[in-house]
């Protein structure tokens, strides 16, 4: 009940005095009214308290019983009602009880940890066995891992922007391209580029020309963007330090990411590229760079010869510019593409493109850093 049925005085028109007299069949206001009045002028039965019938069934038999001060007989008789009454009107309200403090979440990796070290450690073993077993097994490696980026790359293309880039000629080339690279160095390797756009511009030339241009052009930038930056490593091989040069380069590159990821994880607030990478801090920017550059003054004191610690700073500092613009690049193209990873072939780490994002562009700058260093050996 609210305070307009319990003690507020009584307002014009039905129950309370009118300026017109007597209304007929109105009960009459003052002290002088009680409940023989309310008998002559508003015959109400009143309901006896305990039901003459008992049970549930007669429930709505009690429902229709008027109570309150308005009947006197009744609020004397009711103890119940006098209790009502009694109350008052505006209770305190009671206390809202103590909330537990909500448990802070764990942070979490966002990954599968165990599956990506996993998976990183029987990839290291198989590149270092082939590294500094037999170099034209390396090269393979390399060629494998082109064709299958390639693949990845241009069927991500298809599904989620219909773009069809003309995979044969692609993969063909893409390995033809590492090979002339390793046998004829960077001349070789424009040669092979060269003849693989014309093979895509050539091989697509089968098909109805619709969507003509816009799938040569993809079929000519995934040339460039996966196998040509790959033939840099199969150049590094060539040096008479050539597998300590290829260690250099994805030690420097895997300490790179792994340092940003670690200590962005761990301490980042402040976002890098929140609308390319919003996972991306710039303390795991300053992470990746302390890293690299750490782990480069040791690989270029003890691994490469005739370096120098201080050129070793140098090429870590590039190498995490590098790693981190060539992430942000491939996470611009998923973007665009509205995916996650590029694939789901390796278990935590997705496919290979999504380890060969920030590998790719840094092959160019750890090639050509070397040889400005301490020649091409």
């Amino acid at each position: 009940m609210n305070d307009s049925s319990w003690g507020a005085p009584p307002q014009t028109g039905y129950w309370g005095p009118s300026d017109r007299g007597p209304v007929p069949g109105a009960a009459p206001a003052g002290p002088a009214y009680d409940a023989h009045d309310a008998q002559q002028t508003r015959p109400m039965p009143i309901a006896p308290d305990v039901p003459g019938h008992g049970g549930d069934q007669d429930d709505d038999r009690g429902a229709a019983r008027l109570s309150g001060p308005l009947f006197r007989n009744e609020t004397h008789e009711n103890p119940s009602a006098q209790a009502f009454a009694a109350a008052p009107q505006n209770p305190e309200p009671m206390p809202d009880a103590p909330q537990p403090a909500p448990k802070r979440q764990k942070k979490s990796a966002g990954r599968d940890l165990s599956a990506a070290i996993g998976v990183g450690l029987g990839l290291g073993v198989v590149i270092v066995a082939s590294l500094f077993i037999v170099k034209a097994v390396f090269v393979g490696v390399i060629a494998v891992a082109v064709v299958v980026g390639l693949w990845e790359l241009t069927k991500r293309l298809e599904e989620r922007k219909g773009i069809r880039a003309p995979l044969v000629p692609l993969a063909l080339g893409g390995a033809a391209m590492v090979v002339a690279g390793y046998v004829r160095g960077a001349e070789g390797a424009w040669v092979a580029m060269a003849l693989t756009a014309l093979a895509v511009l050539v091989w697509r030339m089968t098909e109805p020309p619709e969507g003509y241009l816009k799938d040569v052009t993809a079929g000519i930038f995934a040339a460039f963007y996966v196998p040509f930056l790959a033939t840099f490593v199969a150049m590094m091989l060539t040096a008479d330090d050539g597998p300590n040069r290829v260690l250099t380069f994805l030690l420097l590159t895997v300490v790179s990411d792994t340092g940003a990821y670690a200590v962005g994880w761990r301490f980042g607030r402040h976002k890098l590229a929140p609308r390319i990478s919003p996972g991306k801090t710039r303390e795991g920017l300053a992470g990746a760079v302390a890293f690299a550059m750490v782990v480069g003054a040791l690989c270029l004191q003890f691994l490469i010869d005739d370096g120098a610690w201080w050129q070793g700073l140098l090429l870590g500092l590039a190498v995490a510019a590098s790693a981190t613009l060539g992430d942000l690049g491939e996470s611009m193209i998923k973007r665009d593409l509205g995916i996650k990873d590029m694939g789901t072939l390796l278990p935590g780490h997705g496919g290979i493109m999504d380890r060969l994002d920030s590998l790719l562009p840094t092959a160019p700058v750890v090639w050509l850093l070397l040889v400005l260093f301490v020649g091409s050996g």
